[in-house]
């Protein structure tokens, strides 16, 4: 369907997120609770006569060109081409040239999800622009992102970023049934501070994935029946010695990390936070992700100490791991104290976090 000339320029934008409990368990399909902070990507559109995609990538200092009149080149990692043969099995499909500006103030490869943010913004674009074959929804936006940057590639991701940054908020997601709910409770305080080390996202994902993964094969040699999502604390002595010993520490991450999201999600459901046991919920998450899984750095455990040591509740590493940032629970009266703590032992950046919405669209219409 032709959208020539409807509008005079779009808009999309999509926030960062951070993974509060959950990191490395959606990929077993165990739950995740993760939220959207306002920090964001924006796309800036305007049609051109030239039957191109004239992307500017601002804070890049880099542009692109995606022709209309040839077949879109398959490229990994690059999404905004991806996403382009991905919809083109939703019938949306390019039929006039943009001049479209990208920028925004996520941190790059920092375990915020710029990338997703980047991905879900540009659908939501080319949606709008071009039109779909079926109802939008911020699920089905979420959906076709995860095919793009999962699905299409054959990648260890899970499904955590894509509807986290569409549906916005904090989400408790099932990834085994895509169930969410949405818990009504914003958390206050959430300090980020960012590493300014890079992280390889796909390659520790990839890793950890086979490892967790053969862990649970290993166990249902045993006990046929075995389904990590019905694994409970009490019996985990009882699975760990079916295990290799190099994977063991893995095995006992997953489950316990699970029982810890179980017991957040119960706390924030809560009418009143407890904010000193949620933090305590972090700090121990974070102890399973750095001694169990090993995905933090010597710079990162400096930054939570240094979080711990001004005031915060608790604090953890996001995201992927091997760099990247963290995020420091802290009361309001210590918020700037550990913002400077965090800064004070070299991280690039830190700032303070506020949940927000999805990703939302705007458009001025032509008169």
């Amino acid at each position: 369907m032709s959208h020539l000339n409807r509008f005079n320029q779009i808009i999309s934008t999509a926030p960062a997120r951070i993974c509060l409990f959950g990191d490395h368990q959606d990929y077993l399909q165990l739950p995740i609770i993760a939220c959207a902070i306002d920090r964001y990507i924006t796309i800036k559109a305007v049609p051109n006569q030239n039957r191109v995609l004239h992307i500017f990538k601002h804070d890049l200092k880099e542009e692109d060109v995606i022709s209309l009149d040839a077949p879109v080149v398959y490229i990994t990692e690059d999404y905004l081409r991806l996403s382009l043969i991905v919809l083109e099995r939703y019938d949306c499909i390019p039929s006039e040239g943009y001049d479209i500006h990208i920028s925004g103030n996520i941190p790059i490869n920092s375990g915020l999800s710029s990338s997703s943010a980047l991905t879900v913004a540009w659908i939501h674009f080319l949606i709008k622009a071009f039109g779909i074959n079926v109802e939008v929804s911020p699920m089905l936006i979420a959906q076709i992102a995860y095919e793009v940057e999962v699905v299409e590639q054959n990648t260890s991701g899970g499904k955590m970023d894509q509807y986290t940054i569409s549906l916005g908020n904090t989400i408790f997601m099932d990834t085994k049934s895509d169930a969410i709910r949405s818990l009504p409770n914003a958390l206050d305080g959430m300090v980020i501070g960012d590493s300014g080390e890079g992280k390889d996202t796909l390659g520790t994902l990839a890793h950890l994935k086979y490892d967790a993964l053969e862990a649970v094969k290993q166990v249902k040699e045993s006990y046929a029946d075995f389904e990590i999502i019905n694994a409970h604390v009490s019996e985990l002595d009882k699975y760990v010695i079916e295990v290799n010993e190099d994977l063991k520490s893995i095995f006992e991450a997953a489950v316990l990390n699970y029982s810890i999201t179980k017991k957040a999600k119960k706390a924030l459901l809560k009418p009143r936070l407890d904010y000193n046991y949620i933090g305590h919920l972090m700090n121990k998450h974070h102890e399973l992700l750095r001694d169990n899984l090993k995905i933090t750095t010597p710079k990162i455990d400096t930054m939570i100490h240094a979080a711990l040591e001004a005031g915060a509740y608790g604090a953890k590493i996001v995201g992927s791991g091997k760099g990247g940032c963290i995020v420091a629970l802290a009361p309001k009266e210590n918020v700037q104290s550990v913002i400077e703590a965090i800064k004070g032992v070299g991280a690039r950046d830190a700032f303070l976090a506020n949940q927000c919405v999805g990703a939302k669209i705007k458009t001025l219409a032509n008169e």
